[in-house]
């Protein structure tokens, strides 16, 4: 039985541009995985825990800093708990929309707590960071109102495939299909270009 975890990045609900191509890849893949147990976070529903001081000091303790205090351990755990959630997934489905040239800040969050060594990484100063998550899949739907590629600096810049993809290669996972619908408010054929964009999440999805 596949399990695959829809990470949602809009807090826009059905008036989401990537939630709605998303339902396209849902469809497919339940017509593929008829028994497919699906797990869905909306990133602005779900109650994150924060990535702060407490956080960051158990993160670096990793790296031979001051070994974590008892409260550093319970936050901790929160973080592994997090995690374990993600990592029940043998598929990822994201809904990533442009925010400000970059990811959500809620989607950053998300990053933030998953990304600790030990479990989403490790570390050898000989070879550098090891990606720990093998053998699963990703798909990304990024969503921009205005910016496309090759549009002039004025209308904006990609770091949010860029910044998304890198982290999913830093995390160990390889095989990534991109979806993209890119200036749904300013290029011609938007709705041409949204079936495209459908079509495109149903193929990620029976790949």
């Amino acid at each position: 039985m596949k399990n695959l975890l829809h990470v949602k990045g809009s807090p826009r609900g059905p008036l989401s541009i990537s939630g709605q191509i998303a339902q396209h890849y849902l469809q497919a893949y339940r017509e593929k995985h008829s028994d497919a147990r699906i797990d869905e976070i909306d990133l602005w529903q779900e109650k994150l825990p924060e990535f702060d001081g407490d956080a960051a000091a158990a993160k670096v303790s990793f790296f031979g800093e001051p070994a974590m205090n008892a409260h550093q351990r319970t936050v901790y755990d929160e973080l592994v708990s997090v995690f374990q959630r993600f990592d029940a997934a043998d598929d990822y489905l994201f809904s990533v929309p442009m925010w400000n040239f970059g990811v959500a800040y809620r989607l950053k969050q998300y990053i933030d707590i998953l990304s600790m060594p030990g479990t989403l990484f490790g570390w050898d100063p000989a070879v550098g960071y090891i990606g720990l998550l093998k053998g699963k899949r990703a798909t990304a739907i990024y969503t921009a109102a205005i910016y496309s590629p090759g549009v002039p600096p004025a209308y904006g810049t990609d770091h949010t495939s860029t910044h998304f993809e890198e982290w999913l290669r830093f995390a160990g996972i390889t095989d990534v299909a991109p979806v993209t619908y890119w200036a749904s408010k300013v290029l011609p054929e938007p709705d041409a270009r949204f079936a495209q964009a459908c079509q495109e999440a149903r193929a990620a999805a029976l790949r």
